[in-house]
């Protein structure tokens, strides 16, 4: 007898979970995978595509070139080149003849304005990070470590039921005992489920989630319509027509009134701007799928912690509309799992109870630990 009971007690301290290590709070994700995601593309490819487009520039010298007349030197050639490039207004005529201008310096201006649409890409983050993760990263740093110091309760809880029912003359008067302290709810976990309770009614962080998203769809969209104003006035147009004629060069007989020139990197802007164009319009569906993620709970995962004795947060219909900041932080909890020890103990004892002959046995971790420590023999069955 004294072999099994040693068995029993090495059995249930094995199933003890570690004290966390201060890594865990270092550890944790602030950021949901897609969140990550729509960062690294939003942010890092119109940074990139700029500095393709600035090198290209410093390596290939000017951006334009003039057909000036054959009779100008090399001086005033680089000269018709550089005024061109300064002005970038196109001088035509209508179909009545009147002499129109037309200005082409969102081209010259547009790699800068990729870095205007990296800088507001980057804005909801900032909001994010600085608005909602300190609260988010204590809320889950307490919640992680209550949820696994629940485990471990319940674990040392069979760990003194076994020595109490070792120690007792009459095994039907200890159950009888354990019966009443579970109708009593003497093995509930107030500090824990109140907390999620009270975070149901909150609404801080889906509001600040809720606003990024916004943030960054609005932004997503206004960076499309530029880009279709480019395309639609500017990117059709890589010749043009120069007036060189200001200035001191004015009232010069042998310039002509308008020289003819050519955009050199049209083509790059062109391919620049239909890249980031089809690649934003292809993430405004994931992020409004982000959004709407707020509109279902996630109830995998309380659903194996309510194997815990007396975490009936589910089972009670605790949880009504999602909107509030317990879903975000089951959302983040999910996304931290790996920091969740008890959630892969709870989830292999969920899985063993569904393959257990006699479940009306097994309503909570305790129950399982129980028939695992040996005590099924004298365990009455649940009416």
């Amino acid at each position: 007898m004294s072999l099994s009971h040693t068995a029993a007690e090495y059995m249930l301290s094995d199933a003890l979970l570690p004290d966390p290590s201060s890594s865990r709070a270092r550890g944790l994700r602030l950021e949901l995978p897609s969140d990550r995601l729509l960062k690294f593309v939003t942010v890092g490819l119109p940074l990139f595509l700029v500095s393709l487009a600035f090198a290209r520039e410093f390596s290939a010298g000017s951006q334009i070139s003039c057909f000036s007349p054959t009779n100008f030197t090399g001086k005033q050639s680089a000269y018709t080149d550089s005024a061109c490039w300064d002005s970038l207004i196109h001088h035509g005529f209508d179909a009545e003849g009147r002499a129109i201008t037309k200005s082409l310096w969102a081209l010259k201006v547009f790699p800068y304005s990729l870095l205007v649409v990296a800088v507001l890409m980057y804005l909801p983050y900032l909001l994010w990070r600085y608005a909602a993760a300190p609260a988010l990263h204590c809320d889950l740093l307490f919640i992680i470590d209550e949820l696994d110091k629940s485990y471990n309760r319940s674990v040392r809880l069979v760990q003194h039921m076994k020595k109490v029912q070792q120690a007792s003359a009459e095994p039907e008067q200890f159950w009888e005992e354990y019966e009443r302290a579970r109708r009593e709810r003497y093995f509930e976990f107030p500090l824990l489920e109140r907390y999620l309770t009270c975070k149901q009614h909150a609404h801080a962080l889906v509001f600040i989630y809720i606003l990024r998203n916004l943030l960054l769809l609005l932004f997503l969209a206004a960076t499309c319509l530029y880009l279709v104003f480019l395309h639609l006035n500017i990117f059709f147009q890589d010749e043009f027509s120069c007036s060189i004629k200001t200035g001191l060069l004015e009232a010069e007989p042998h310039i002509p009134s308008l020289i003819p020139c050519k955009l050199v990197f049209f083509s790059v802007f062109q391919l620049i701007s239909l890249s980031v164009g089809s690649v934003y319009v292809l993430l405004i569906p994931v992020v409004i799928y982000n959004a709407l993620q707020l509109c279902q709970w996630d109830k995998g995962l309380l659903s194996v912690y309510e194997m815990l004795p007396a975490f009936d947060l589910l089972s009670r219909r605790m949880l009504t509309c999602p909107l509030n900041d317990l879903n975000i932080i089951l959302l983040f909890l999910r996304a931290n799992i790996s920091e969740l020890t008890s959630f892969s103990r709870l989830n292999a004892v969920s899985a063993l109870r569904e393959a257990t002959a006699n479940k009306e046995d097994i309503d909570t971790v305790i129950d399982f630990m129980t028939l695992l420590a040996g005590l099924e023999t004298t365990k009455p069955k649940h009416q």
